[in-house]
């Protein structure tokens, strides 16, 4: 069976030969730089020494070529623009050192500041003559975003300034779409994920601006959670008028992709923390649901594609109104979170989502267990969430840096021990 033909009985909720397996089709599916690397070299993908490029650098998540994509049995490509949430591109690959001492390509534009106690300050759109935007701290693994947050004077909030990061796709990232959509469906058999930008209301990783060199608006995150309270009709506002660039978008970029793409990626807004969730199902159906229907009902009605839809956290009293919302793949399936049981999500959800994830739990087996505790974990939520298609196999959100590589290759491994597939 071929991989577009699997991901999408998967996605219908039928049985396949074997599990699908996605790694890198969106920025919550991939790896870290540093274990991308470390995989390649135990494959015998690369020589020694060499780079790979970070094509993620908030998360600093390593390229996933397709070679590996192969080597690993992998059933997904990734169909995204060319920028990155620091507001530079994808060009220009220029050498650099992780702190775990990794040798990686960077674009161009990525130009940071080492501070006196080892901290490492990014700047939005490389941009050194404004403050820095985000921070790695010393000996760090990603970055963590800089609220810029000028004063506020509510008389005078003005709702185009948190729409600063929000426009028209230019004519280059959609032609770059038509152009990566046509090769991956013509040349490959690999189903391809649209990450679709724009249509992730509240997304905490964008509110602070990493991409805007002077952000204006509700900048802090504190600031903006509460806001969504004590500011409803202002940040209702930004949504609706966020909405609608995004729908003009959607057009364009259908235009330009047609069907190609099996499954859109529209949201990484975390709607849950570890203990429950960060907002009431009351607050979600007021304030986010008619946006997110509006996108999805114009999905379904004009495209083939699947909605995908990635939340982290204990959400399983608002998988009702991600139902609602129009959401067919529920991502990352954060099993580790209370009230997040796989049986449950299973036997509860199973005939209306498509699980992406929860295939292993990285919090805990997948960094700290043993291979023979990788292996039963795997060969569990198979069975669990395997049952009647609605699952792609993933780790719960991205592949962590100091990940054993003999449990990533143990669990790989198990996901193709039924067709005799060897990594």
């Amino acid at each position: 069976m071929q991989s577009r033909e699997r991901i999408t009985l998967a996605l219908n909720h039928q049985e396949t030969d074997r599990i699908p397996l996605d790694l890198g089709g969106c920025g919550q599916t991939g790896m870290h730089v540093d274990t991308v690397y470390l995989l390649r070299q135990a494959l015998g993908l690369d020589a020694p020494g060499a780079p790979v490029k970070v094509i993620e650098p908030y998360q600093m998540l390593g390229e996933i070529k397709l070679d590996l994509i192969e080597q690993l049995g992998v059933d997904v490509v990734s169909l995204g623009t060319t920028g990155t949430i620091f507001g530079f591109g994808n060009t220009g690959w220029k050498p650099w050192v992780t702190f775990g001492g990794t040798p990686v390509l960077v674009p161009e534009a990525f130009n940071t500041d080492l501070e006196p106690n080892g901290d490492l300050l990014m700047y939005a759109q490389g941009d050194k003559s404004f403050p820095p935007c985000a921070k790695m701290p010393r000996g760090g693994f990603f970055f963590d975003s800089l609220p810029r947050q000028r004063a506020l004077d509510n008389e005078r909030l003005n709702v185009e300034d948190n729409l600063q990061e929000f426009g028209p796709l230019s004519d280059d990232d959609i032609q770059h779409l038509y152009r990566e959509a046509k090769y991956w469906y013509d040349n490959t058999d690999k189903a391809i994920m649209l990450v679709f930008p724009g249509a992730g209301f509240g997304d905490i990783a964008l509110v602070p601006g990493p991409m805007l060199k002077d952000p204006r608006g509700i900048r802090d995150i504190e600031e903006w959670y509460a806001s969504t309270l004590t500011r409803f009709g202002y940040v209702y506002q930004v949504f609706e008028r966020q909405c609608e660039i995004a729908l003009a978008n959607l057009t364009k970029v259908y235009e330009a992709v047609e069907n190609r793409p099996t499954v859109v990626w529209i949201s990484g807004t975390d709607f849950g923390a570890q203990n429950g969730p960060l907002i009431s199902p009351r607050s979600f159906r007021k304030l986010y649901m008619p946006h997110y229907q509006r996108i999805t009902d114009w999905i379904h009605r004009n495209t083939t594609w699947k909605v995908f839809v990635h939340s982290c956290g204990s959400i399983m009293s608002m998988l009702p109104d991600f139902i609602d919302s129009g959401f067919d793949i529920l991502n990352p399936v954060q099993t580790s979170a209370y009230n997040m049981a796989p049986k449950t999500l299973k036997s509860l959800y199973g005939e209306r989502f498509t699980f992406w994830g929860g295939g292993v739990d990285t919090q805990h087996t997948l960094p700290f267990g043993s291979p023979d505790d990788v292996r039963r974990q795997v060969r569990e939520r198979i069975r669990i969430f395997g049952q009647n298609g609605g699952f792609v196999f993933n780790p719960i959100h991205n592949v962590q840096a100091l990940t054993p590589i003999e449990n990533l290759l143990a669990m790989y491994e198990t996901v193709h021990e039924q067709v005799g597939f060897h990594v």
